[in-house]
Protein backbone atom coordinates (compact mmCIF):
# COMPACT_ATOMS: atom_id res chain seq x y z
CA UNK A 1 0.00 0.00 0.00
CA UNK A 2 3.11 2.50 0.51
CA UNK A 3 4.09 2.28 -2.60
CA UNK A 4 0.64 2.21 -4.23
CA UNK A 5 -0.04 5.50 -2.18
CA UNK A 6 3.52 7.65 -2.62
CA UNK A 7 3.12 10.84 -1.67
CA UNK A 8 6.68 11.64 -1.57
CA UNK A 9 7.14 15.12 -2.28
CA UNK A 10 3.44 15.96 -1.98
CA UNK A 11 2.53 18.95 -0.13
CA UNK A 12 -1.03 17.92 2.08
CA UNK A 13 -3.09 20.99 3.39
CA UNK A 14 -5.74 19.69 5.90
CA UNK A 15 -8.21 21.63 8.09
CA UNK A 16 -9.56 20.49 11.00
CA UNK A 17 -6.45 18.45 10.50
CA UNK A 18 -5.52 18.26 14.68
CA UNK A 19 -8.25 15.64 15.87
CA UNK A 20 -11.12 13.38 14.48
CA UNK A 21 -10.95 12.41 11.46
CA UNK A 22 -8.63 15.41 10.40
CA UNK A 23 -5.53 13.65 12.59
CA UNK A 24 -6.02 10.23 11.50
CA UNK A 25 -6.07 11.36 7.45
CA UNK A 26 -2.54 14.25 8.16
CA UNK A 27 -1.20 11.28 9.45
CA UNK A 28 -1.49 8.49 6.72
CA UNK A 29 -0.07 11.41 4.45
CA UNK A 30 2.89 11.80 6.15
CA UNK A 31 3.18 8.18 6.60
CA UNK A 32 3.28 8.01 2.64
CA UNK A 33 5.75 10.86 2.54
CA UNK A 34 3.88 13.93 2.32
CA UNK A 35 4.72 16.98 4.07
CA UNK A 36 1.54 18.70 5.57
CA UNK A 37 0.11 21.58 6.70
CA UNK A 38 -2.43 21.04 9.71
CA UNK A 39 -5.14 23.95 10.29
CA UNK A 40 -7.49 24.10 13.03
CA UNK A 41 -8.79 27.00 15.47
CA UNK A 42 -6.50 26.06 17.85
CA UNK A 43 -3.01 26.45 16.97
CA UNK A 44 -1.86 24.40 20.02
CA UNK A 45 -3.70 21.51 18.76
CA UNK A 46 -1.75 22.03 15.97
CA UNK A 47 1.25 22.61 17.02
CA UNK A 48 1.35 19.23 19.07
CA UNK A 49 0.10 17.58 16.10
CA UNK A 50 3.08 18.83 13.67
CA UNK A 51 5.62 18.11 16.54
CA UNK A 52 4.61 14.30 16.15
CA UNK A 53 4.86 14.75 12.46
CA UNK A 54 8.02 15.82 11.80
CA UNK A 55 9.67 13.68 14.65
CA UNK A 56 8.60 10.95 11.59
CA UNK A 57 10.80 12.71 9.58
CA UNK A 58 8.31 14.65 7.86
CA UNK A 59 8.06 18.70 7.16
CA UNK A 60 5.04 19.97 8.75
CA UNK A 61 2.79 23.34 9.02
CA UNK A 62 0.29 23.96 11.93
CA UNK A 63 -1.71 27.22 11.52
CA UNK A 64 -4.16 28.37 13.50
CA UNK A 65 -7.41 29.64 11.70
CA UNK A 66 -10.83 29.53 11.82
CA UNK A 67 -12.06 28.27 8.54
CA UNK A 68 -15.80 30.02 8.84
CA UNK A 69 -13.79 33.63 8.81
CA UNK A 70 -13.61 33.98 5.11
CA UNK A 71 -10.72 36.65 5.88
CA UNK A 72 -8.84 34.11 7.90
CA UNK A 73 -8.95 31.40 4.92
CA UNK A 74 -6.55 33.50 2.30
CA UNK A 75 -4.21 34.16 5.07
CA UNK A 76 -4.24 30.59 5.63
CA UNK A 77 -3.14 29.81 1.83
CA UNK A 78 -0.59 32.49 1.70
CA UNK A 79 0.86 30.71 4.44
CA UNK A 80 1.43 27.05 3.14
CA UNK A 81 2.31 28.61 -0.13
CA UNK A 82 5.43 31.38 1.71
CA UNK A 83 6.55 27.76 3.91
CA UNK A 84 6.42 25.27 0.88
CA UNK A 85 6.04 26.93 -2.48
CA UNK A 86 2.31 24.88 -3.34
CA UNK A 87 -0.38 23.05 -1.98
CA UNK A 88 -0.83 19.65 -3.82
CA UNK A 89 -3.75 18.27 -2.05
CA UNK A 90 -6.74 20.08 -0.11
CA UNK A 91 -8.64 18.39 2.30
CA UNK A 92 -11.79 20.31 3.48
CA UNK A 93 -12.13 18.78 6.35
CA UNK A 94 -13.09 21.03 9.26
CA UNK A 95 -17.19 21.11 10.05
CA UNK A 96 -19.60 21.73 12.84
CA UNK A 97 -22.72 19.62 13.20
CA UNK A 98 -24.41 21.24 16.43
CA UNK A 99 -27.85 20.16 16.87
CA UNK A 100 -31.80 21.84 17.38
CA UNK A 101 -34.56 21.39 19.50
CA UNK A 102 -36.25 22.39 16.24
CA UNK A 103 -35.99 24.51 13.50
CA UNK A 104 -37.94 27.76 14.53
CA UNK A 105 -35.77 28.08 17.64
CA UNK A 106 -32.77 27.59 15.69
CA UNK A 107 -31.10 31.22 15.91
CA UNK A 108 -29.47 33.44 13.06
CA UNK A 109 -26.20 33.43 14.41
CA UNK A 110 -26.19 29.47 14.64
CA UNK A 111 -27.67 28.54 11.36
CA UNK A 112 -24.87 30.96 9.90
CA UNK A 113 -22.03 30.04 11.58
CA UNK A 114 -22.94 25.94 10.00
CA UNK A 115 -22.97 27.20 6.53
CA UNK A 116 -19.98 28.84 6.95
CA UNK A 117 -17.89 26.52 8.20
CA UNK A 118 -19.25 23.08 6.68
CA UNK A 119 -20.09 25.25 3.11
CA UNK A 120 -18.63 28.53 2.55
CA UNK A 121 -15.01 27.63 3.80
CA UNK A 122 -14.39 24.60 1.27
CA UNK A 123 -16.00 26.84 -1.35
CA UNK A 124 -13.64 29.87 -0.60
CA UNK A 125 -10.48 27.39 0.13
CA UNK A 126 -10.96 25.54 -3.11
CA UNK A 127 -11.51 28.49 -5.10
CA UNK A 128 -7.67 29.93 -3.50
CA UNK A 129 -6.01 26.79 -4.00
CA UNK A 130 -7.88 25.56 -6.70
CA UNK A 131 -7.01 28.39 -9.38
CA UNK A 132 -3.81 28.27 -7.92
CA UNK A 133 -3.49 24.14 -8.93
CA UNK A 134 -4.92 24.79 -12.09
CA UNK A 135 -2.29 27.53 -12.71
CA UNK A 136 0.61 25.28 -11.30
CA UNK A 137 0.91 21.41 -11.74
CA UNK A 138 -2.64 20.48 -11.13
CA UNK A 139 -4.00 18.22 -7.61
CA UNK A 140 -6.62 17.14 -5.78
CA UNK A 141 -9.41 18.42 -3.62
CA UNK A 142 -11.20 16.31 -1.21
CA UNK A 143 -14.45 17.57 0.27
CA UNK A 144 -15.30 15.47 3.17
CA UNK A 145 -19.22 15.62 3.62
CA UNK A 146 -21.69 13.28 5.12
CA UNK A 147 -24.28 11.05 4.96
CA UNK A 148 -26.94 14.03 6.31
CA UNK A 149 -26.80 15.29 2.91
CA UNK A 150 -29.06 12.44 1.92
CA UNK A 151 -30.26 11.36 5.42
CA UNK A 152 -31.38 14.47 6.66
CA UNK A 153 -32.99 14.93 9.99
CA UNK A 154 -34.66 17.67 11.34
CA UNK A 155 -32.37 18.66 14.84
CA UNK A 156 -29.20 18.78 11.98
CA UNK A 157 -30.97 20.73 9.22
CA UNK A 158 -29.01 23.27 8.45
CA UNK A 159 -26.33 21.09 8.32
CA UNK A 160 -27.47 18.46 6.11
CA UNK A 161 -28.18 21.68 3.88
CA UNK A 162 -24.73 22.21 4.16
CA UNK A 163 -23.33 18.92 3.43
CA UNK A 164 -25.72 18.25 0.38
CA UNK A 165 -24.71 21.89 -0.86
CA UNK A 166 -20.69 20.57 -0.37
CA UNK A 167 -21.91 17.47 -2.90
CA UNK A 168 -23.22 19.60 -5.43
CA UNK A 169 -20.01 22.15 -4.93
CA UNK A 170 -18.13 18.94 -5.41
CA UNK A 171 -19.38 18.34 -8.88
CA UNK A 172 -19.39 21.95 -10.06
CA UNK A 173 -15.41 22.49 -8.79
CA UNK A 174 -14.30 19.21 -10.53
CA UNK A 175 -16.10 20.65 -13.98
CA UNK A 176 -14.47 24.39 -13.12
CA UNK A 177 -10.70 23.32 -12.59
CA UNK A 178 -10.69 20.16 -14.77
CA UNK A 179 -8.87 18.32 -16.42
CA UNK A 180 -5.56 19.03 -14.25
CA UNK A 181 -7.52 19.17 -10.69
CA UNK A 182 -9.68 16.65 -9.57
CA UNK A 183 -12.11 17.50 -6.82
CA UNK A 184 -14.02 14.93 -4.87
CA UNK A 185 -15.99 13.85 -2.19
CA UNK A 186 -15.97 11.75 1.30
CA UNK A 187 -19.97 11.27 2.19
CA UNK A 188 -18.92 10.01 5.92
CA UNK A 189 -21.31 8.21 8.21
CA UNK A 190 -20.90 8.28 11.43
CA UNK A 191 -17.19 7.54 13.17
CA UNK A 192 -15.91 6.94 16.09
CA UNK A 193 -14.16 10.19 17.10
CA UNK A 194 -14.10 12.51 20.20
CA UNK A 195 -17.00 14.48 18.29
CA UNK A 196 -18.82 11.77 18.78
CA UNK A 197 -18.40 10.72 22.58
CA UNK A 198 -21.52 11.64 23.55
CA UNK A 199 -23.00 9.07 21.30
CA UNK A 200 -20.88 6.93 19.80
CA UNK A 201 -21.23 3.56 22.00
CA UNK A 202 -24.39 3.86 21.33
CA UNK A 203 -25.01 3.92 17.64
CA UNK A 204 -22.00 1.51 18.03
CA UNK A 205 -24.13 -0.64 20.02
CA UNK A 206 -27.30 -0.40 18.04
CA UNK A 207 -25.90 0.18 14.42
CA UNK A 208 -28.18 -1.49 11.57
CA UNK A 209 -25.43 -0.48 9.02
CA UNK A 210 -24.11 -3.54 7.12
CA UNK A 211 -21.33 -3.80 8.99
CA UNK A 212 -23.26 -3.63 12.43
CA UNK A 213 -20.95 -1.20 13.73
CA UNK A 214 -19.90 2.78 13.25
CA UNK A 215 -16.40 3.58 11.89
CA UNK A 216 -13.23 3.87 13.27
CA UNK A 217 -11.30 7.18 12.64
CA UNK A 218 -8.50 5.51 10.45
CA UNK A 219 -11.07 3.68 8.18
CA UNK A 220 -10.96 7.08 6.25
CA UNK A 221 -7.67 7.29 5.65
CA UNK A 222 -7.34 4.74 2.47
CA UNK A 223 -10.16 6.29 0.74
CA UNK A 224 -8.53 9.96 0.86
CA UNK A 225 -5.25 8.32 -0.20
CA UNK A 226 -6.83 7.06 -3.31
CA UNK A 227 -8.47 10.48 -3.94
CA UNK A 228 -4.99 12.26 -3.23
CA UNK A 229 -3.16 10.31 -5.43
CA UNK A 230 -2.27 9.78 -9.26
CA UNK A 231 -4.48 5.71 -8.42
CA UNK A 232 -7.87 8.00 -8.65
CA UNK A 233 -6.77 9.83 -12.15
CA UNK A 234 -9.70 9.25 -14.20
CA UNK A 235 -12.35 9.87 -11.09
CA UNK A 236 -13.19 13.74 -10.32
CA UNK A 237 -16.70 14.74 -9.38
CA UNK A 238 -17.35 11.60 -7.29
CA UNK A 239 -19.23 11.36 -3.83
CA UNK A 240 -18.00 8.15 -2.52
CA UNK A 241 -20.06 7.15 -0.21
CA UNK A 242 -18.25 5.82 3.39
CA UNK A 243 -20.66 4.67 5.70
CA UNK A 244 -20.16 1.02 6.22
CA UNK A 245 -23.48 0.43 4.35
CA UNK A 246 -25.92 2.69 6.12
CA UNK A 247 -29.76 1.80 5.80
Amino acid sequence: MRDLFDMSGKVVLVTGGSRGLGYEMVKGFAARGADVVIASRKLDSCVSVAEEIRATGRRALAVGCNVGRWSELDALVESCYREFGRIDVLVNNAGMSPVAANSLDTAEELFDKVIAVNLKAPFRLTALVGSRMVAGAGGSVINVTSMAAVRPEPVFGPYAGAKAGLNALTKAFALEYGPSVRVNAIMAGPFWTDVAKSWREEADRTSTAAVRRIGRPHEIVTTALYLASDQSSFTTGSIVELSGGVR
